[in-house]
């Protein structure tokens, strides 16, 4: 990466620290995906406007799911004023966590340390009842069980959440998302958008967007029939298959795939196939230079004000309002939140 010339910047802004407390077996790319935004906004400004020291229980170094670990560390005890403390997980997070760590955490939250997880993180924060009556995210191979296990947690999809106090992410690159939306509140549009240039990221995605989870993840590899009925879907998402159709080509009755949706997913097939050909003029509307009109022919959508019209219903707005400049304002609930626990 080449010399970056420092940007404009608002004087005088408080400097942040966002400390990760590593778990064992934590997945070291959604922790880099984090750290680095908040490296480069430091680059671009001219300014050490975020600090981000990494945090052990016992102030050692602690190994990644990859072998790999990072110095310094400090311990938790040790660390100070933190603006937020995000819980760092990976794989086997059950066993990484233990009663001392929901202490300190209890704890810090009782001096009301607002609290963030990464990747798997939720799962320790969930486990100390941080997480109860707020909205949250994790790891979609996690959210079946999250749900089943903490019932109070309001377990989103997302690629990430921002609830008052609480700041939680899937893994893999969600974390680089999360932080640019931090990094936009502070800082405003511009920096955030500088950032994301820096690391070749064409789409800033926000709290609106939601992470894939594969329906093999959602409904377990015994449910053939299920599976193998949203596959023809996929496949026919220009022409969309009647359900007549599907059941002929799947050799299973109407019945039995309305009660399949309906038990497992929660929905009728027609919902879900309507959401998946959204999903998809979602997709192109972001990522492609396509005519709404021709994204319309592509999802298989009767006409364009027909198309509006779900797409409306669906995301809030209109398809055309993807393609206008987003503006500058935090998310206020992001506000808020880094107002309220200002130092």
């Amino acid at each position: 990466m080449g010399e970056v010339a420092p940007s404009k910047a608002p004087v005088n802004v408080r400097r942040s620290r966002y400390a990760f407390l590593t778990l064992p077996n934590y997945s070291l790319i959604a922790l880099s995906n984090a750290l680095e935004p908040l490296r480069m906004a430091n680059t671009l400004t001219g300014q050490a406007i975020y600090e981000w020291p990494i945090v052990s229980l016992d102030g050692q170094p602690v190994s990644s799911s990859s072998g790999l670990s990072l110095a310094p560390t400090v311990g938790l005890d040790k660390l100070g004023r933190v603006d937020i403390l995000f819980v760092c997980g990976g794989i086997n997070v059950r066993d990484a966590v233990s009663p001392a760590l929901f202490m300190l955490l209890r704890r810090l939250a009782d001096q009301r340390v607002p609290m963030g997880a990464l990747c798997t993180g939720g799962y320790a924060l969930a486990r100390a009842g941080l997480l109860d009556n707020y909205r949250a995210t994790i790891h979609w191979e996690n959210l079946s069980a999250l749900r089943e296990e903490f019932p109070r947690v309001l377990i989103s999809d997302q690629l990430f959440t921002i609830d008052r106090d609480r700041f939680t992410c899937s893994g893999g690159v969600a974390p680089l998302d999360l932080m640019l939306t931090l990094i936009q509140s502070r800082l405003g549009s511009r920096i955030s958008q500088l950032v994301s240039e820096q690391f070749i990221v064409e789409r800033v995605r926000n709290d609106q967007d939601r992470q894939y989870v594969p329906l093999r993840a959602q409904v377990g590899l015994s449910h053939k029939g299920l599976i193998k009925v949203a596959e023809l879907m996929e496949k026919n998402i220009e022409r969309p298959l009647s359900l007549d159709e599907i059941a002929r080509a799947t050799a299973l009755s109407r019945r039995q795939i309305e009660r399949l949706f309906r038990r497992h997913l929660g929905c009728v097939p027609k919902r879900y196939y309507l959401e998946m050909r959204l999903r998809r003029a979602r997709e192109l509307l972001l990522q492609t230079s396509m005519p709404i009109m021709d994204i319309t022919t592509a999802c298989g959508f009767q006409s364009p004000p027909h198309f509006s019209k779900c797409y409306r219903k669906q995301f809030g707005h209109p398809p055309s309002a993807e393609r206008q400049p987003r503006s500058g304002t935090a998310i206020p609930e992001t506000r808020r939140s880094l107002q309220r626990f200002s130092h």
